[in-house]
This record gives C-alpha cells, structure tokens and sequence, in this order.
C-alpha cells in the first residue's frame, strides 16, 4: 500500500489533507509537533489517528519520521499574521531560519529515504513584493524568477525551498503550491497566528468582547481559495507529478477578488451583529494586491476553483462560531 507523509499534519491545510487521504483508503502518517497545529483539528474532521510527535527542526526525527515512506505532503512551516511574520527584523529572521532549516532537513530526509513524490506547500510571498503594491498585476508563475524580490524572511525560504525543489529531481519529483490565502475549517483562529478572515471572523464571534477592528483602510484587495477547491488542487497535482514524473509549479487560488473592507461587511453580516467596524490606519496591512493568474493550473491540470465567496465564507464562519465556543 502507498504509504504517505503529511507534515504539520495538525495544522489547517494538514489536517484536512490528512482526512482527504484517509478516504482514499491510504496509510497516512501524521507529522506535527503542536506549535501551531491542534490535536482538535484532527479530531473534529472525524480523524483518530495519533500523531507522530517531534521538531523537524531536527534532522534525527525527520529523517526517521519519513522512513518507508512513498510521497510526502509537506506543510510544516512557521506561519502567521502579518505581524507574528514581519513584524520587524527579528520576527523575519526568526521565520526564514526556522522555515529554511525544517526544508532543508525535510528535503535531506526525503533524498535519504529515496522518497518519491513530494507536494509542497509554496506561497503568494515568493512573487516580487514591490509588485504586490500594484492594483493592475496578476501573478504568472513564471514571475517568480523574473524578478526576485520576495516578501521579507517567510517569501525568502519558500523562494529557496523551491530552488532545493528543483535540485533534487529526479531523485524526488515534486509538485509546488503557490497558494494564495485559502480559508475554511481548521484555520488559524488565535490572535498571533490569524490571517484576516481568520483575525475578522474571530473579532465578530467574540465582539463586544473584542473590537471589530480592521488594519488599514480596508482597500487591500485579497482572491479566497476554499479548503475543499484547494485539496481538489492538491490532489489533482499529485496525480500529475506521479503520472509524468516530472515537477510541476502551479498558483492555487481564485481571482474573485474581495477589499477586506468587504470582507469585514460580510462577516459582520455573517454575525447578525450591529457591529460597526474600526478602522486603524496605524497598523501594518501588507500587500495591496494579491491576483493569482490560473491559465498554467487550468491547462496541465484542469482545476479552477468552484465556490463562491460567499458560500465558503459562510461555511467557516459557522465552524469558527462553534470552535471559539468551546474556547
């Protein structure tokens, strides 16, 4: 039997990749060490399989973690808030460290095992950050390389992760996963760790205990890629990278583009709540413009995305209200 390895296995993206390969009927080995993942993420998508505990931050575990392996799904990673990731020089630093040494020691303990596949978690961050600045730009894939400039400490090692990537195959043939900002059950809920539809939709379960505020103006304009379109893009990939032996880099996301300040009123619906957002022009908002272009995933792969923002957003708003109520 295949026999696969999802790193950061607890985590929102791990977990449900976990229960999709679970239904496949394949041996799944879930890798994660608690520091950003939840036994809870596992338990409330119906999977009660232990997990194999440890830091890959140590070559010793990760190397015997992935023995006997076939295909890795690798998701373990620092992520974050914009703050928790940029929030000033040691905060980048302390991201593109720890990212580029569980890569590096994945990558490592892959090649040793004689892996064969490996599906890897990429990012929006590797495309140049000036660029993100932008409202006209959508993102080839080809970009990346165009012009390097990625987006501080976290852009930086999922740059060169990718490059480890290509260095590797034929040894280890891997599918890359740009994804740009999925969402759905199991994200990251706490303050340190949320990204905006997390962060928001947290803020008007809890309001008035916590304020409904919005960092910026709310003109960021963001593309939401569903957690059920983006595992139907993870799968479809493997397929691919296991059927034609060769890597394959894809943007994973939608171009149904939201403003946050539209985002925060459809939560804020969402909640029946009179909530009246605030608005702090004091805090960091990131990237004005995030459009991922989808013609390269389209074509080798026949994906685009199938849910509305609306539906999806929904769906996670309802998951959230009933996780922080046991909070």
């Amino acid at each position: 039997m295949e026999r696969v390895a999802v790193t950061g296995g607890a985590g929102y993206l791990g977990s449900n990749i976990v229960k999709g390969l679970l239904s496949k009927g394949l041996s799944v080995s879930i890798i994660d060490d608690f520091s950003g993942g939840f036994i809870e993420n596992l338990r409330d998508l119906g999977v009660n399989q232990d997990c194999v505990v440890g830091d890959l931050k140590n070559y010793q575990f990760a190397r015997d973690s992935l023995k006997g392996v076939d295909t890795v799904f690798h998701f373990a990673a620092e992520v974050g808030s914009v703050v928790y990731l940029h929030g000033s020089n040691l905060s980048e630093l302390a991201a593109m460290q720890a990212n580029i040494v569980i890569d590096a020691n994945v990558f490592k303990a892959c090649v040793e095992n004689k892996v064969k596949r490996m599906i890897y978690a990429s990012s929006v961050s590797v495309y140049p950050y000036d660029e993100q600045q932008g409202r006209a730009n959508q993102f080839k894939e080809e970009d990346a390389e165009r012009k390097v400039n990625p987006e501080g400490g976290y852009g930086w090692s999922k740059f060169v992760a990718e490059k480890q990537l290509a260095l590797m195959h034929p040894s280890v043939t891997s599918g890359v996963a740009r994804i740009f900002h999925s969402y759905g059950q199991n994200i990251y809920l706490r303050e340190d760790r949320s990204q905006v539809i997390a962060s928001l939709i947290r803020k008007a379960v809890r309001y008035p205990k916590e304020d409904f505020v919005i960092w910026g103006n709310g003109s960021q304009r963001r593309c939401f890629v569903f957690i059920e379109d983006t595992l139907d893009a993870l799968f479809k990939l493997e397929s691919y990278i296991e059927e034609k032996k060769e890597n394959l880099t894809v943007n994973i996301g939608s171009t149904e583009e939201t403003t946050v300040k539209d985002l925060a009123n459809l939560v804020v619906d969402l909640s029946k709540k009179d909530i009246a957002p605030k608005f702090d022009l004091t805090k960091p908002t990131g990237a004005l413009n995030r459009k991922p272009n989808l013609d390269k995933i389209n074509r080798t792969l026949g994906w685009k995305p199938k849910t509305d923002f609306r539906t999806g957003l929904a769906k996670t708003y309802s998951w959230a209200e009933a996780r922080l109520s046991t909070q």
